[in-house]
């Protein structure tokens, strides 16, 4: 695995955060079946009160991603290397279990006896033209995390969503 570490917001990682970080990281050589060829990436940032570190790994099968934040940097790299394990064994099982898949390790060696996923339901949505505001009042009336709209002034299809700190973002459709 080549991996990249890196600093922001005036943070540069030392010798001792850099050979922490890729000592954790060799984790995952056994989960992953291209771990040789994979590339990490760890950026790591500082704050007034906290550390974050951001692990992206795009693997050939999925895009392992985590997001920790943590007064200290060692605690912050562990729970991001943490949520990475978490995220290939829920894949793992998720497509072994449910869908008659092999394990992201052996989902290489296709042999034509896995099982394709399938839609198991549709929903249809009335796109309603409201502003943004209007979206995040009926999304948060409805308790959903996540809200298509028709956008009243551009005509286009928006989703409005929750994310994982706290604020909310929009997605703005665009036709090519």
């Amino acid at each position: 695995m080549r991996i990249e570490i890196v600093g922001k917001n005036g943070f540069t990682p030392s010798d001792a955060n850099k050979e922490y970080a890729t000592k954790k990281l060799q984790k995952l050589e056994k989960m992953l079946p291209d771990f040789d060829t994979v590339s990490a990436r760890v950026v790591c940032k500082v704050y007034k009160s906290f550390h974050k570190v951001e692990v992206t790994i795009p693997s050939k099968n999925i895009i392992l991603r985590a997001e920790v934040s943590d007064v200290d940097i060692y605690a912050a790299i562990d729970g991001a290397i943490d949520k990475l394990m978490t995220q290939v064994r829920r894949y793992n099982d998720k497509t072994r279990d449910k869908l008659g898949k092999k394990s992201i390790k052996y989902a290489s060696e296709d042999n034509g006896e896995a099982k394709e996923s399938k839609v198991s339901r549709e929903k249809h949505v009335d796109l309603v033209p409201m502003t943004r505001e209007e979206a995040l009042d009926q999304m948060e009336l409805l308790g959903h995390d996540f809200f298509i709209y028709l956008d009243k002034e551009t005509k286009k299809t928006n989703v409005i969503y929750l994310r994982d700190d706290g604020d909310y973002a929009v997605i703005e459709t665009e036709s090519k």
